[in-house]
Parts: C-alpha cells; sequence; structure tokens
C-alpha cells in the first residue's frame, strides 16, 4: 500500500528542505563565532551603517532598531534600514558586517543598480504567485474535466513567478556583500584579520539564499513533471 501512494518527486521536495536547513544552520553558527569577537574600532552595528551612509553620500535614509535575531533589512520603498538585536548595539565583527550588507543595499538602491529595480518590480508578482500558485494546482489536481490542466499550469507559472524572485535575488545578494566587504576594508573600520570572520559570516548567509533558490527550482521541477504526468 506505501509505495502504491509513493511518489519519487518527494524526493526534490526532500533535498530542497536539507539543503535549506543545512544552509540556515551554517549561516547561524558563523553569526554567533563572530558575535563573540569584539571588533578592534569599538564600533556598533548602527554606528558603522551611519558612517558608511554618510560616506556614500546617502543622507536620506534612517537607521533604526528592529526586534529579532537576523531580521535585519533594507526598505527602498521608506528609504529604512533596520538592524536587529544582535547587530544594533553589538560592536563584534559580525554586527558590522551585516550592517554594511544592508546599507550595500541602500548603495545600490541610490545607484539604481538594476537587479534591485528588477526584484523591487517582482515583489507584488512574486507574492501573488506564491500564494494562489497552489490553490491552482490543487484544484487542478481534484477536478475532473478538461479544465484541470489549465488550473495546473497556471499555478505553475504563478509559482515560477516566486521562483524567479528568488534567482533575481542572488546578485542583489552576492553584490550587497561585496560593496559591504570593500569598503569595510577601504575605510579600515575592520582590519585585515576582521575582514575574514566578516567574509566568512557573509559568505554563510548567502547560502541561505542559494539554498532557497535550489530549493524553489527542485519544487518547480517537481511541480512539472506531475503537470506532465496529468497531461499524459
Amino acid at each position: 500500500m506505501f509505495y502504491y501512494y509513493y511518489d519519487g518527486t518527494y524526493l526534490l521536495v526532500v533535498i530542497g528542505a536539507l539543503l535549506s536547513l543545512m544552509a540556515s544552520a551554517k549561516v547561524k553558527s558563523s553569526f554567533a563565532r563572530y558575535s563573540n569577537v569584539r571588533s578592534m574600532s569599538g564600533m556598533t552595528g548602527r554606528e558603522a551603517a551611519e558612517r558608511i551612509l554618510r560616506n556614500s553620500g546617502i543622507y536620506d535614509v534612517q537607521v533604526q532598531h528592529i526586534y529579532g535575531n537576523l531580521t535585519d533589512h533594507y526598505d527602498p520603498r521608506n528609504k529604512v534600514l533596520s538592524l536587529s538585536d544582535s547587530v544594533y548595539n553589538s560592536n563584534s565583527v559580525a554586527a558590522i558586517g551585516v550592517a554594511a550588507h544592508e546599507c550595500g543595499h541602500a548603495i545600490q538602491h541610490a545607484k539604481g543598480y538594476a537587479p534591485l529595480s528588477i526584484r523591487g518590480a517582482l515583489v507584488p508578482v512574486a507574492n501573488f504567485g506564491s500564494t494562489i500558485s497552489w490553490p491552482l494546482i490543487l484544484m487542478g489536481l481534484l477536478i475532473r474535466s478538461n479544465a484541470s490542466m489549465l488550473f495546473i499550469n497556471l499555478g505553475i507559472l504563478a509559482f515560477s513567478f516566486a521562483v524567479l524572485f528568488q534567482i533575481v535575488t542572488l546578485p542583489v545578494e552576492f553584490n550587497a556583500s561585496r560593496r559591504a566587504v570593500r569598503i569595510l576594508g577601504e575605510t579600515g573600520m575592520l582590519g585585515p584579520d576582521e575582514l575574514r570572520g566578516t567574509r566568512k559570516v557573509l559568505s554563510a548567509a548567502a547560502l541561505t539564499y542559494v539554498a532557497g533558490a535550489a530549493a524553489g527550482i527542485l519544487q518547480l521541477l517537481r511541480l512539472l513533471i506531475i503537470g506532465g504526468r496529468r497531461n499524459d
């Protein structure tokens, strides 16, 4: 009975989930390790962010505290850079690295970095696609009519926009990290040894986006296989 219901495409979902779990564990361990390494400058994440923004000629971005752990982000809609509990008032190498990374996004916005603009334009489409995709696919799988494949294909198309958003996010995040490391090195805010620690933290964080994109692609592949079977 078990083998009758077994679907080999579940393996794709499992692989995606494992990749995401491994990436999440890696970023947490790296951040925890370098959160205990105090920067020689003694600057906090907030101070580092404000200095980077000023040095970049950006004066209209507000730096604020946000609750949570690793909930740091930059919102281009209202030009607010939010730093989490473990970054805002921390003077660790990890905190300064994360703050600088978010400043990288603010700099991208100020300079009109194309991938960031594309990602921003995809946000509403991706959100709608991720919300409506599974109801459409389930409807197509449950109904027995000529319209079933239409619903399935529409669901797959909607889900593909969410995956596209994850893929476009990759160059945005990598570029922000490169900007952060370069700025921290050029300004002397972190020394060579400290920069190595920052690179490890930001590289680990980048892996979460890579894993997320990989998981999305694997899920999309699974849906295409299921849709193909139904079409047959």
